[in-house]
């Protein structure tokens, strides 16, 4: 991998997003995808999804780069993205890992807590089996174990009503959790995001090749858990889903876009426009 200063770098989110919501695949985007990857623009994964999901979806779809896990819990880099060591990172698994979050362990807890007052109006990841995960996200098994992995947080499948589900979140940030709501689940974790990880990352690319301005910050994102990320980018674009209308994006310090397409359609259509290619 060569280290060279990029002059974007494309965020993007993952489910319902790069991936079809339904389907997992990628192939509307796979040859936009490619044109970016031959010329130097680092694609960057920011997602819900777990470190063992990324690496077997780097590998399936060649995304070399780094790639920001559980909402913006963890970055990883890879060894020669970068000219350095990054500050503040620690060598895990064959890559440098900032991490900004308590361990899941800690959020469980929390999680447990609930039950009493909510008892059967919710499951978390932990007390799910492989198959339920499966059935409540349409993975297949191999990749729900994978999504079953969790590090940092737990997400929450909430089965009460509105009333029911604003009383337990509320009950949860009493107690200091944050939470993301993402296109089928309640993420209860630490107080990150995936706005927080991207700056993160964009500012040591900044400082470590000695730039006079940061890479142009380009996220895409289609869930509530997508906000943060999209408010900070010098171009946030939504992406449609058949699910839900696009989320508000409040005090954005950058151009919100909205594609016209849906998942990763969405994704091809709005990027083409931001980049020529010889």
């Amino acid at each position: 991998m060569s280290t060279i200063a990029p002059e974007s770098i494309i965020y993007t989110d993952m489910d319902g997003t790069l991936l079809d919501h339904d389907t997992y695949s990628i192939d509307p985007a796979k040859a936009l995808l490619e044109k970016l990857q031959v010329n130097g623009i680092p694609v960057i994964p920011n997602t819900s999804k777990t470190f063992a999901e990324l690496l077997s979806l780097r590998k399936k779809h060649n995304l070399t780069g780094p790639f920001i896990v559980e909402n913006g819990a963890a970055v990883y880099i890879p060894h020669g993205f970068l000219p350095k060591k990054p500050a503040g990172a620690l060598w895990s698994d064959g890559y440098w890992c900032k991490s900004f979050s308590s361990s899941r362990s800690h959020w469980l807890q929390l999680v447990e807590g609930m039950s009493k007052r909510f008892n059967g109006k919710y499951v978390g990841f932990s007390k799910m089996s492989l198959d339920d995960i499966a059935d409540a996200t349409g993975l297949a098994l191999d990749d729900a174990k994978l999504s079953s992995q969790r590090q940092y947080g737990e997400p929450v499948l909430f089965t009460g009503n509105d009333e029911e589900k604003a009383d337990f979140i509320s009950g949860l940030k009493i107690r200091g959790a944050t939470i993301l709501e993402g296109g089928r689940f309640i993420h209860v974790c630490g107080n990150v995001n995936k706005g927080m990880a991207m700056n993160w990352l964009t500012d040591i690319v900044k400082s470590q090749f000695n730039l006079p301005a940061s890479p142009r910050k380009i996220a895409l994102g289609d869930s509530g858990n997508d906000i943060a990320m999209l408010q900070e980018a010098d171009i946030g674009i939504r992406i449609r889903t058949h699910v839900k209308p696009p989320p508000d994006i409040p005090n954005a310090k950058g151009e919100i876009i909205t594609s016209t397409k849906v998942g990763p359609e969405g994704w091809s259509e709005t990027l083409s426009t931001l980049f020529t290619f010889s």
